[in-house]
């Protein structure tokens, strides 16, 4: 489907505006590799093979929510020179006429993105497994160790607490949103503001917002090649980052589902115990406060996760998502009240 980014006008783009990627008389082929419910991202092949990577919004209807490219661009560009690993960032197009939105181009970084139980299984069984968890956590580590305000981000910092604002903007959404039944959102949500008040005041630094192995490209010895998909990055609290990548992390035996289906789940992957401790020695955070206050953060993912699910269930309610996956529109339904319901057990609701 290249309807999203079209051929001519892009190749017309690349050569006026980026004369390092070459372009013939034909137009570049364009690929899609990942996305839908959220921005987009596309393969380009250019005139000698070369392989580069473009970023655009989603298409059809969406709730109100992070698809600011020149947002995304500000913060790979801003990550480049630090020791955290992003795609070299190429070029911006601020111009939606080019292709009907706004988007940016960067070099392609080949590796695994281990979305799922299955691609879990593409690393091979050993080393590299339980490597992919660490290093993960390693780079998470160096991401929060970065200044905002040394690499010129900090503008984008707020007033206020992060997870107050968090909370307000998602239960403010997730009211936009078609899902019928709400009480265990909402159960869950006034649990999360009593919990988060008691909270110490977190340190401000750069939040990722959508941290897992999904995000990461991984080489075959599992260390992480670059960290994708930051439209939802902020200003924010650290500790959320860690939560959202620790809900995520099934583990075989798991009483509670993870929020999504995990490459964890498959054998020879790290802990979450493990993943805390490598999180407590390489960001020098003292472990008993730690984990006393982790419960909060990972109910906090769970049940951001249910509300970024009623916005892709109104999507599929609202017919943008084809007939074809009305079923699936169900099986999202029913894990919004899952997630939340997990959040409020969590919290002790």
């Amino acid at each position: 489907m290249t309807d999203a980014v079209p051929p001519r006008p892009l190749t017309d783009w690349l050569r006026r505006e980026v004369p390092q990627v070459p372009v013939g008389d034909e137009p570049v082929p364009v690929e899609r590799i990942s996305g839908g419910h959220s921005n987009l991202t596309y393969r380009i092949t250019d005139a000698a093979g070369g392989l580069w990577a473009l970023r655009r919004p989603p298409t059809g209807m969406v709730l109100a929510t992070a698809h600011d490219m020149g947002r995304e661009w500000r913060f790979i560009t801003a990550l480049a020179p630090t020791p955290v690993p992003v795609a070299p960032p190429v070029a911006f197009c601020a111009d939606p006429d080019v292709i009907g939105a706004e988007f940016y181009l960067m070099e392609f970084v080949d590796g695994e993105v281990l979305n799922d139980e299955e691609s879990g299984q593409r690393l091979a069984d050993g080393p590299a497994r339980r490597t992919a968890g660490l290093h993960a956590v390693d780079v998470l580590a160096d991401l929060h160790a970065v200044d905002p305000d040394t690499v010129g981000l900090g503008d984008l910092r707020r007033p206020g607490n992060y997870l107050e604002r968090q909370l307000r903007r998602w239960h403010r959404q997730v009211h936009e949103s078609a899902v019928p039944d709400l009480s265990a959102v909402d159960a869950a949500h006034a649990r999360l503001v009593e919990r988060s008040a008691a909270l110490a005041p977190a340190e401000s630094r750069i939040a990722h917002g959508d941290y897992r192995l999904g995000n990461l490209a991984v080489g075959p010895d599992g260390r992480v090649r670059a960290v994708f998909d930051w439209e939802l990055a902020a200003i924010g609290d650290p500790l959320a980052d860690l939560g959202w990548l620790l809900a995520s992390w099934g583990r075989p035996g798991d009483r509670v589902a993870a929020t999504i289906s995990a490459p964890s789940l498959a054998p020879g992957y790290a802990e979450r115990d493990e993943l805390v401790a490598r999180y407590v020695e390489r960001s020098g955070r003292d472990l008993a406060t730690l984990q006393a206050d982790l419960d909060v953060y990972v109910a906090f993912a769970r049940w951001r996760m249910a509300c970024i699910g009623a916005g892709v269930y109104s999507r599929y309610a609202g017919g943008v998502m084809g007939t074809a996956e009305a079923d699936a529109g169900a099986s999202r339904l029913e894990a919004v009240q899952s997630q939340a319901e997990a959040a409020l057990t969590a919290l002790g609701g």
